[in-house]
């Protein structure tokens, strides 16, 4: 493991979540020698050391997602088919979901995830194209003008620190970290109606106004057992917190309806006979009869509900006291819900709790059952040469004119502007959309000449990100941003260049097609 003095590099990619290891993978395979930084000891971010599942849209299992993508679902059912006793039936379903969750089409165990996108970077890892350094997060960066000379990186436990210096450097990490420490110019927090024009936009501009985050944590349900956790030591608080925007407890089965956040909609934990929605079975990634053997003693769930959301305050922007304050509170009430999951839910049958639910430790590889990191929704996000709004893609404001198509595209992707509440105004919103384009112009800084975005921190705004920043995007913003700085590093050109000359931006589209990155929706495409 390389540690220590100065390492040079042709790229290097601070952040090791979806979008970094796409990122790293693109340039390596462009034939660059790449360093891929991370913070935790997992690769995967979103889908692994946050444990969420992946959030997509309805044609993904057709089109509208990145080879590599697909590839990763297609890895993700083959790992299960090959390794695992399915009954057989289950093994011949091409669109196996292994959990039956509802969230997505495909939920399954953070460790499978990790393993899968282990594999795609096993050549190039272990053919030295691609170091990956752990538990390293980055603390500084030289500049010279518009150019980044170097980016420090520190070992989160030592405190030792390395010098990277390389041509470009992707910022892929889940705040935004980069940008600061080398004066890239950004936003954060919510944008003011003034500034933006979007009917969604704050009254007024606070960069301390974001989404919330939520630590994630894995159950499952021995009937007859007893699990019951030690009390929390914050639990008497949020077992009585009533945010502001509601007349409900936050530990209750009243939550925000998606169909309109200004009304509440009840949820029960497990299927019966009242028909409402099941939280258990929202992120379920095991679904214990799938399989012919009883390897599992019961289906396994990953808990990021309304009720585990935390938006007291924010874990950037501020002072390390008050970070660090936040991220022990969001902890507290995820425990919190788990033990009034076990002590204190209403049950159907008039009784209290369920002391069979059991943290699965052994899920995350946590001690405290909980994620490795909070899954944040939000990031500080580049001042980009184009900034896409609520108003290029909102059905509502789009009207008849449907998809915003872009000549500059890099990607695809379609969700829902999917804002959950905010720190300071509590707002929150669930707006349907047009499929999306990923314009180049947001992934170029308006100054700065060798850094790229390759996560949740291009040029969009808060309400924006929050169709952005889902999986199969970010995974595509990544690839793209890999494959963009390996043409600017292999023809002598800036990625500004590349967008400004029809020539290059030609060429740089007509490479990543080639490498599988779809570019624009089906003309014929019916949304």
């Amino acid at each position: 493991m390389i540690v220590g003095g100065l390492q040079k590099f042709d790229v290097v990619v601070l952040g090791g979540g979806l979008g970094g290891c796409m990122a790293a993978l693109a340039a390596a395979k462009m034939g660059l020698h790449v360093m891929l930084t991370e913070e935790t000891d997992w690769l995967g971010g979103q889908l692994t050391s946050q444990a969420v599942p992946p959030d997509e849209h309805p044609w993904i299992e057709q089109f509208g997602c990145t080879a590599t993508y697909r590839e990763f679902r297609n890895r993700v059912r083959a790992y299960y088919k090959e390794n695992y006793p399915l009954k057989e039936e289950v093994r011949q379903n091409k669109f196996l979901n292994p959990g039956n969750g509802w969230v997505s089409r495909l939920c399954h165990e953070p460790k499978v995830a990790k393993r899968v996108i282990e594999d795609m970077l096993a050549p190039y890892v272990n053919s030295g194209r691609i170091c990956v350094i752990y538990q390293h997060k980055p603390v500084d960066a030289s500049t010279e003008g518009d150019w980044i000379r170097h980016v420090t990186i520190e070992h989160c436990v030592t405190g030792e620190r390395t010098i990277l210096k390389a041509a470009y450097f992707l910022d892929a990490t889940e705040c935004g970290d980069v940008l600061p420490l080398a004066g890239v110019e950004f936003v954060m927090g919510a944008e003011g109606r003034s500034e933006t024009g979007e009917p969604h936009a704050s009254e007024a501009a606070n960069p301390l106004d974001m989404q919330a985050f939520t630590y994630v944590f894995a159950l499952d349900y021995i009937p007859g057992g007893d699990f019951t956790i030690e009390r929390p030591k914050q639990y008497e608080f949020w077992r009585k917190f009533v945010p502001r925007h509601s007349r409900f407890p936050l530990l209750s089965w009243f939550a925000n309806d998606a169909n309109d956040t200004t009304k509440f909609k009840e949820y029960s934990l497990f299927p019966d006979e009242r028909g409402l929605m099941p939280l258990w079975t929202y992120r379920r990634i095991i679904e214990a009869s799938l399989f012919a053997k009883s390897i599992y003693e019961s289906d396994i769930s990953l808990i990021n509900w309304p009720q585990n959301d935390y938006f007291l305050g924010p874990i950037y922007g501020v002072s390390d006291q008050e970070r660090n304050q936040h991220l022990e509170n969001a902890k507290q009430l995820s425990l919190s819900v788990l033990y009034w999951l076990q002590t204190e839910t209403p049950r159907p049958d008039g009784g209290k709790g369920y002391p069979g639910i059991r943290l699965r430790k052994d899920v995350l590889d946590t001690e405290d059952g909980l994620a490795k990191r909070p899954y944040i929704r939000e990031s500080r996000r580049i001042k980009a040469l184009y900034t896409v709004t609520e108003h290029h893609v909102s059905k509502e404001i789009r009207g008849d004119q449907g998809i915003c198509r872009y000549e500059d595209s890099v990607g695809v992707g379609s969700y829902h502007l999917d804002l959950h509440l905010t720190t300071v105004t509590n707002r929150t919103f669930y707006i349907p959309t047009y499929p999306y384009e990923i314009p180049l112009g947001a992934l170029l800084p308006i100054r700065v000449k060798n850094l790229l975005p390759a996560c949740k921190n291009i040029g969009t705004t808060q309400i924006t990100n929050g169709c952005y920043r889902l999986h199969p995007t970010e995974w595509n913003i990544g690839e793209s941003a890999g494959y963009l700085a390996a043409y600017a590093v292999l023809n002598q050109v800036t990625p500004h260049e590349v967008h400004a000359n029809k020539a290059h931006l030609e060429a740089y589209q007509q490479l990543i097609v080639q490498q599988g990155v779809q570019i624009h929706w089906p003309d014929e495409l019916e949304v």
